[in-house]
Formats: C-alpha cells, structure tokens, sequence
C-alpha cells in the first residue's frame, strides 16, 4: 500500500510502529539526512514517521493546524518561538497552529508527526 493511500477503512487502523519505522529508506536518510513514510492519511489527519540522520535537519517552517511530534528513537532538538526542546525518547511536543518550528539531531533520530490539517476560510478540507 502506498504510504500516501493509509485511510482508515471501517472502525480501526493498527500499525506497530516497530516495523513502520523499518519501511524508512536508509539510502534517501543517508542522501538527504532526512526521511519520512506517511502511515495515515485520513480526511484532516497526517500520521508521518520522519527520520533525521546524525546531523540531519529539518528546515524551519509552519502547518496551519496544531502538531505533536513522538520520539520514538534517538534525540532531537526543536526550535520554536525563540527556544529550544531537546526531546529524547519517549518525549512529545505539541505546538499550536502556525508556530515557525525547526529540528536538528545531532545523533540521528525518528519520531512519529501528527498533524491536522485545517483549511483556510472558504478551502475545501483535504481529502484522503
């Protein structure tokens, strides 16, 4: 299945998150030092696992909707409204919508990204 077709087909949806961290590309990690799989695409909710490579970055930007970020390995620093979070495993940051945000990881690291998406007044939801 392709990762941007994981809708939620009846009541349930279960990923084991173990082996979705698996389906990461090693070589686009290693090419680009980061990577990531979309596990859910349902009407406004994104589920992404996102890998970061030692040193790998993730340029600052924004998402009209709130977002949490899970690690689930390794350690990760967010930037956000003049800060930083450093996250390790097990940790979550959650930040409101349109909050400018960037990370780094130093020692390589995937974390789970939720995001909803909310549309701008007058746009059509996202469909899945």
């Amino acid at each position: 299945m392709s990762s941007m077709h994981r809708t939620v087909e009846g009541d349930l949806l279960l990923h084991h998150l173990t082996h979705d961290e698996w389906m990461i590309d090693p070589e686009l990690l290693a090419r680009t030092g980061r990577t990531a799989r979309t596990l859910v695409k349902e009407g406004p909710l994104r589920l992404t696992m996102m890998a970061l490579a030692a040193g790998g970055e993730l340029p600052e930007h924004s998402t009209d909707g709130p977002v949490s970020i899970h690690v689930i390995r390794g350690a990760v620093v967010f930037r956000a409204l003049d800060n930083e979070y450093a996250l390790a495993t097990g940790d979550i940051l959650t930040l409101a919508p349109r909050v400018r945000h960037s990370a780094i990881s130093a020692q390589g690291c995937s974390f789970l990204l939720t995001v909803v998406h909310t549309p701008s007044p007058g746009t059509p939801a996202p469909r899945a």
